[in-house]
């Protein structure tokens, strides 16, 4: 990957700050039917990074800014009861059997119709109403860092095929890895993704819009009223889309169009220009207050990028108060929403034999 002008400081901290991670884990209660869930704590000297069974999602990473001062900068809950009466938000989950939306819920494999029941009326969004991020992983300690397992199994939600599901996050550095694996019984549909909403300036901080976002794509794919792809591919040269340079994400999410419109801010999968296997730039957020940055980098196609648009402040966080509109961001690297449904799209069927691998790395810097 050629290193653009602005990502030289992430290059060069990528390049200085080999910190190893130490790993340590405690009980962290137990969900409302029972089952025990555990927290690990990834820590060196750059970062300190907390994830859970419940949902194997990130509760919360501490970074510095431009002073040395850490701050959380993902927005979250203090313990697993709110974690699960939570069914809206996704906080820092691995969402799955299928991120993002299906058209009402159908596709077809083969010939083959499958059904995955409405929660997001009328698609499927996320995996269902007991999706990935309901689940409580079994997990176990790996060198600087900590590997999630499930097993989903055939019929679950609707998707078929039993379907063994690895997340293994690593802490290297200043970098979160995070890499995917999965295989199958069945042939079957497949796009996993990390739902962290990030807050530069800190969890509870007032809100993302000055942030400054950087998308590395020159097209998005629109949606209809309902979120879902028409098929198209959209140049966003012109548009509030256009990110292709640093611009606040407040700049333009008030402006009259129609795709603003439905989502009530930005909600759209963004089209990487570079695709392939290797790690390719996906995304930069710069907090120009404290510094903070965060790069991303991933092998997928595309990138989910949400405004934080159904924030409304009925969720209470870690910091006591209330997650208020545009509390948080988030930058979801995906294949492209309801795929399944658009042949033109990057293909999500995985088959017997075959094994899913995608990997995203989340690099924290700062800018001076």
């Amino acid at each position: 990957m050629k290193l653009k002008p602005w990502m030289a400081g992430a290059a060069i901290l990528v390049a200085t700050s080999v910190a190893q991670a130490g790993v340590s884990k405690i009980a962290w209660g137990t969900t409302t039917e029972g089952k025990p869930v555990a927290l690990y704590t990834l820590s060196n000297d750059d970062l300190k990074v907390q994830i859970t069974t419940f949902g194997a999602r990130i509760v919360s990473i501490e970074a510095p800014d431009r002073d040395g001062k850490k701050a959380d900068v993902v927005l979250g809950y203090p313990n697993v009861a709110q974690y699960e009466g939570d069914t809206s938000t996704y906080f820092g989950a691995i969402v799955g059997r299928y991120g993002n939306r299906i058209a009402k819920g159908t596709f077809s494999i083969d010939g083959t119709a499958y059904h995955v029941p409405i929660n997001n009326a009328p698609n499927a969004l996320h995996g269902g109403p007991l999706g990935f991020s309901t689940k409580v992983w079994t997990a176990r300690e790996i060198p600087h860092g900590v590997e999630m397992t499930l097993v989903s199994p055939d019929g679950d939600m609707g998707f078929p095929g039993e379907l063994t599901v690895h997340v293994r996050y690593t802490l290297q550095g200043n970098s979160l890895q995070i890499v995917y694996s999965a295989n199958t019984t069945k042939p079957t549909v497949v796009n996993l993704t990390n739902h962290a909403y990030f807050n530069l300036a800190g969890d509870g901080q007032g809100t993302i819009l000055p942030t400054l976002m950087m998308i590395d794509a020159d097209h998005t794919t629109p949606v209809d009223a309902t979120l879902i792809p028409t098929g198209e591919l959209a140049p966003v040269a012109g548009t509030p889309f256009d990110f292709r340079k640093p611009t606040a994400i407040g700049a333009r999410i008030g402006a009259t169009n129609e795709q603003l419109k439905f989502a009530g801010g930005y909600d759209h999968n963004f089209v990487l220009n570079a695709h392939g296997p290797a790690l390719h730039l996906a995304a930069k957020a710069v907090d120009p207050a404290s510094g903070r940055s965060l790069t991303v980098t991933t092998t997928e196609p595309g990138v989910q990028f949400y405004s934080g648009n159904f924030l409304d402040g009925t969720k209470t966080g870690k910091f006591g108060g209330k997650y208020e509109l545009h509390a948080g961001f988030c930058l979801e690297t995906q294949h492209f929403p309801d795929s399944p449904n658009h042949p033109k799209f990057p293909s999500t069927l995985l088959k017997p034999g075959e094994t899913l691998h995608s990997e995203t790395v989340f690099t924290f810097g700062v800018e001076k």
